[in-house]
C-alpha cells in the first residue's frame, strides 16, 4: 500500500511531469534577481519588468546604475525602493568577488542583500542542481494543509520536514511542482478541491468541502 508521500510524488508527477522555474533567464545573474524581485509579486510580473531591465543593462553596467532609474523600470514588482538598492548592491558584489557570476556558495549568496535561503536555494537548485527544496508561500501553504507541516512552523521548518520526508533526489522538482500546484490548483482564495486526488490528506478540504 502506498504511503502519503508516494502519493503525493505519483500526483505531482501526473500534473507537473516537466515542472520548472516560471522566471525568465539566460544568465545565472539573471535568476538571482529575478528571484529577489519576486518577493510579495507575480512570477508574470517579474518576467515583464525583467525584460525590460535586461534590456539596458547586464550584471556590470547594473552596479554603476542610477537607482532612480532602476526604481522606475522595477516599480511594478512592488518594493521598488528597496529592490532598486538591492540589485545595485548585488551587481557590485557579484562583479568584485566573481567577476559577475553567481557562484555555488550558499554562504556567500545569503550574504548578498534581498537574499535569503528561500533565494539561495531557487538559484542553487537551478543553476547548480544542489538538492534543495525552497519554500515560499504556494509550497508553505500546500505543506500546511496537506499536513507536511503545522500551522504555525516557520518556513525553516516546513523546509526541514520537507527533507526529510522526501528523498533527497527529488527536492528540485518537487519544488517546483509544489509551487506549480499552490499557483494553479490549491490557491489561496477558492482552490480547486473538487478534483483533487490528495483529498484524503487535505485540511482545508476536510474542513471546508465534506459533507
Amino acid at each position: 500500500m502506498k504511503d502519503k508521500t508516494e502519493k503525493i510524488l505519483e500526483y505531482m508527477d501526473e500534473l507537473y511531469p516537466d515542472a520548472r522555474c516560471e522566471l525568465n533567464y539566460e544568465k545565472d545573474y539573471e535568476l538571482l534577481i529575478a528571484t529577489v524581485l519576486s518577493a510579495q509579486c507575480t512570477d508574470k510580473r517579474v518576467n515583464e519588468v525583467t525584460k525590460t531591465l535586461w534590456s539596458y543593462y547586464d550584471i556590470f553596467s547594473l552596479q554603476d546604475a542610477s537607482q532612480k532609474d532602476i526604481e522606475k523600470i522595477i516599480r511594478p514588482v512592488g518594493s521598488y525602493t528597496k529592490k532598486s538598492a538591492y540589485l545595485i548592491e548585488i551587481a557590485k558584489k557579484l562583479v568584485k568577488d566573481y567577476q559577475g557570476c553567481v557562484p555555488n556558495n550558499r554562504e556567500y549568496l545569503e550574504s548578498l542583500p534581498g537574499v535569503g535561503r528561500k533565494t539561495a536555494n531557487v538559484v542553487l537548485s537551478n543553476i547548480y542542481d544542489v538538492p534543495a527544496i525552497a519554500v515560499d508561500t504556494h509550497v508553505e501553504r500546500v505543506s500546511k494543509r496537506l499536513k507536511l507541516a503545522y500551522q504555525n512552523d516557520s518556513v525553516t521548518k516546513v523546509e526541514e520536514k520537507l527533507m526529510k520526508k522526501f528523498p533527497k533526489n527529488r527536492w528540485g522538482r518537487l519544488h517546483h511542482q509544489l509551487v506549480l500546484f499552490g499557483r494553479y490548483q490549491c490557491k489561496a482564495i477558492r482552490p480547486e478541491c473538487t478534483n483533487c486526488k490528495l483529498q484524503e490528506f487535505c485540511k482545508y478540504y476536510k474542513e471546508h468541502n465534506q459533507k
